[in-house]
Order: C-alpha cells, then sequence, then structure tokens
C-alpha cells in the first residue's frame, strides 16, 4: 500500500504528538523513535515512506577504507536506491560513536528527491547538513567514519531504530520534537484523525489562552465545550 499524495499532504500539518495519540488509542505505545533530534527544527514535517539501511558492528578485518571502492558497497548503493519522496532510515543500533554518513551522502539523497534521513546513531558534518533543505534527524554529531564501529550490511529490510521496529514501506513522520513510525496500513486513517485532533487542538488552544479551564473543555465532557468548538469551527473555517 502506497503513500497517497493526500495522506502524505495531512501529514505535513500535524504534529509527532497528536499521531503518537492516535497511535495509543490503536494500542500501539512505541512507535516514537527514541533519542533521536532533527538537526533543522524549523524545517517543514518530514513525512515518507520508510527506505531502510542495516549496520552491524564493524569487523576490523572487513571494514578497510579501501571498501568504498567497491561500487556496491551497501552504503553506497542504499543511498542511489533510496527512492524520491522516501525516508532513509538507518539502524545504527544506538551507537554514535561513529558517523552513520555525513553531509555528501545526505547531499546526494537530497537532490535525489529524498524526504529525509533518520539514524539512531550520529551524523559527521552535522553544521552542514544542518544548513541543507532535507529533513535529517540524528542522536548526536559523530566525527569518525562509520568504518570505525559500523558495517553497513542489508538495504531495505525490517530494522529496529531507536527502539523501535521500521518496516520498508512504514510512513516516517518527523517534526521539530522528532521521528514517529506509522505502519503503512493505518496511514490513511491516523493521518485523518490526526488532522481532527489537531482542529480540535487549536480550539482549546485558543480558548486556554483566553483564561477558560481545562476542565470540561479537554477532553470535552461539557456540552457547553462541544457546542462552543462547533460554533469556533465554523466561525474559522476548520
Amino acid at each position: 500500500m502506497s503513500l497517497s499524495d493526500s495522506t502524505r499532504t495531512q501529514l505535513k500539518t500535524v504534529s509527532s504528538a497528536t499521531l503518537c495519540t492516535a497511535l495509543f488509542k490503536r494500542g500501539l505505545r512505541n512507535q516514537f523513535i527514541q533519542d533521536v533530534r532533527p538537526l533543522n527544527p524549523g524545517l517543514p514535517n518530514m513525512v515518507g515512506e520508510a527506505f531502510t539501511l542495516r549496520y552491524i558492528p564493524a569487523r576490523e578485518d572487513l571494514n578497510p577504507i579501501s571498501v568504498f571502492q567497491d561500487r556496491k558497497h551497501p552504503q553506497r548503493q542504499a543511498v542511489e536506491r533510496c527512492p524520491p519522496g522516501a525516508v532513509f532510515v538507518i539502524d545504527s543500533r544506538k551507537d554514535a560513536r561513529a558517523a552513520s554518513a555525513g553531509s555528501i551522502l545526505v547531499s546526494r539523497l537530497m537532490v535525489r528527491g529524498v524526504a529525509g534521513v533518520v539514524t539512531d546513531g550520529g551524523f559527521r558534518d552535522s553544521p552542514e547538513i544542518a544548513r541543507l533543505a532535507i529533513p535529517a534527524y540524528h542522536q548526536r554529531p559523530s566525527a569518525p567514519t562509520n568504518l570505525t564501529h559500523h558495517q553497513a550490511l542489508d538495504i531495505d529490510v525490517p530494522i529496529g531504530c531507536g527502539d523501535v521496529a521500521v518496516f520498508p514501506g512504514d510512513v516516517i513522520v518527523g517534526d521539530g520534537e522528532g521521528v514517529v513510525v506509522i505502519p503503512a496500513h493505518l496511514a490513511d486513517e491516523i493521518a485523518a484523525e490526526a488532522v481532527e485532533m489537531t482542529v480540535f487542538e487549536d480550539f482549546v488552544t485558543a480558548e486556554v489562552l483566553q483564561g477558560r479551564s481545562i476542565l470540561g473543555l479537554y477532553p470535552p465532557t461539557d456540552d457547553g465545550a462541544r457546542a462552543d468548538f462547533a460554533a469556533w469551527r465554523r466561525a474559522n473555517g476548520r
């Protein structure tokens, strides 16, 4: 099931927090990638289907610098194969001692039209990546080459990233707080519900800023709160 343009557009307008609540209502408690932060929180939401790369611990006899001369090296192949509109998700085993990638590879992903990149490890050249027009999320900066601790192995397979299972084709959404993973078969209904939740939360925020109590309002257990929301929605074209 591919991500529709309408669902992609909806997901660009909602927060990771709201998405996590919608997922929690369906029993999914562990969809927010842990310890991963945006290099540039000011960029628009990152939305796309997961394309994955899996690292294992590097073994010294298999990871000299010369391995990059092989055009079939999995890391290089993954960068060239990640589809436009997808999110490149890297399983670095939460190990930021070596870089998952650097600014040149992320730049290549950007010009190929990739929607964003996520690792539960670290990026090198992070100041340069932060200036690129592609959302990028990592644990912390890491200068050493990936070969010192990571061996690229599998492309587009199920992985773990920040303690979350990520399957190829899962829908990945990142905002200024972090990254949430939506199972592909739930993406349309989660997106629609999150948009509705956002409208209501905007109403609640406006009321609270005017001095209204949250009791009976959030959640709307009072009939008056529901009536006020309906009137606010009509008045604001929401």
